[in-house]
């Protein structure tokens, strides 16, 4: 069966021992939004703010996106299976910017984990994407810190993030956002923090 993502480029490519080969490629919003609006349309995604949206929404959603400069979007594919969406943005220009004292080389992440197969085995799954997303997010894009906002109430999430190295920080709230393009409740947040230094040393 022939890959479908195989002609799409890559920004990254990376083999992780033990886990497989992990690609990140620009989101397509037309090509890819079929695939997104189920992952996000489960209850499981619930935290990712798009619960009831229809596959058009969505699709306008992360249209919007690639116009911006501050704000991008990946598909992440485990040996050429789609495994998950990574968001990447500006904290500076960001809702998060104004809930922390911003630093020079910060970048601001989303990661929403595809579902599993039935009777998929996982046992290191995240653990594997991470280590592929890091090196891409703090080294090809040359970054110095790491920093997430999952929903406090999604406790699994900032568990995830504990263990794969972050520093969890203060608990804020993100304020409302209600633009032309994108609305945005406002959000109870646990911050939490990853360093190139803890990762990769100095």
């Amino acid at each position: 069966m022939s890959d479908p993502y195989a002609s799409r480029p890559s920004v990254h490519e990376q083999v992780v021992d033990g886990f497989g080969s992990v690609r990140v490629l620009p989101l397509d919003a037309a090509a890819d939004a079929p695939l997104l609006h189920r992952w996000v349309s489960e209850e499981r995604a619930a935290f990712w703010g798009m619960n009831g949206l229809t596959e058009e929404r969505v699709a306008e959603i992360y249209a919007h996106m690639d116009t911006l400069d501050t704000h991008h979007a990946y598909l992440v594919l485990k040996d050429g299976t789609p495994a998950a969406l990574l968001q990447t943005y500006e904290p500076g220009a960001d809702r998060v910017g104004e809930c922390y004292p911003v630093e020079p080389g910060d970048i601001g992440v989303h990661l929403l984990i595809a579902p599993a197969a039935p009777g998929e085995e996982r046992s290191g799954w995240t653990g594997g994407l991470a280590a592929a997303i890091v090196t891409y997010v703090l080294l090809v894009l040359d970054r110095e810190r790491v920093v997430v906002d999952p929903d406090v109430a999604n406790e699994k999430a900032v568990a995830r993030f504990v263990r794969q190295g972050f520093t969890a920080g203060p608990e804020v709230v993100l304020p409302e956002v209600d633009l032309p393009d994108v609305y945005l409740p406002e959000k109870k947040a646990r911050l939490a923090f990853l360093t190139r230094e803890a990762v990769f040393g100095g």
